[in-house]
């Protein structure tokens, strides 16, 4: 029976890359310069430190430009609140989406079975796997979850006919 995955996954090793080029340009930037910016990544969690918050946005934007650049779409960062550290410096952490959450995975499952298409959904853990009868209703079925999910990053892999 033809299926396919519908997930929301990062390129974490461009994510990665993205970050180490956004540290060269702060350490080379004059408006950085004597003051405490930086940004490090661990696991899927980005961290911007800087002296305000103005700071962190010019570290953010540098970081979405280069992320723009190396394909990756910056849906998948997922902002947090700025947090006050030891003095005048502030910090924001940035997460990186990777998997669909449960509230989401259901919302497709149920616009699968309102579609009235001849296909059905099962959430697998972090993914929605979607089988059908025919290749053309899993096409379809790709349309319709593209166009009502717009403001997650899916992307659709492991096609089997």
């Amino acid at each position: 029976m033809p299926s396919f995955d519908t997930v929301c996954e990062a390129n974490l090793v461009e994510v990665k890359n993205a970050v180490e080029n956004t540290v060269k340009e702060i350490s080379t930037r004059f408006d950085f310069k004597g003051t405490v910016a930086s940004i490090e990544i661990k696991d899927k969690e980005i961290t911007l430190i800087g002296d305000a918050e103005f700071q962190l946005t010019q570290i953010e934007d540098v970081l979405r430009n280069k992320l723009t650049k190396r394909n990756v779409d910056v849906r998948f960062l997922d902002k947090g609140d700025v947090q006050k550290m030891g003095g005048d410096k502030v910090k924001q952490v940035i997460k990186v989406r990777n998997g669909i959450e449960s509230e989401l995975a259901k919302k497709i499952q149920k616009l699968l079975k309102e579609s009235k298409l001849k296909v059905q959904g099962a959430i697998q853990e972090d993914k929605v796997r979607v089988t059908g009868a025919k290749r053309d209703d899993l096409q379809a079925a790709m349309a319709l979850i593209r166009k009502d999910v717009a403001d997650v990053p899916l992307s659709f892999d492991n096609f089997r006919d």
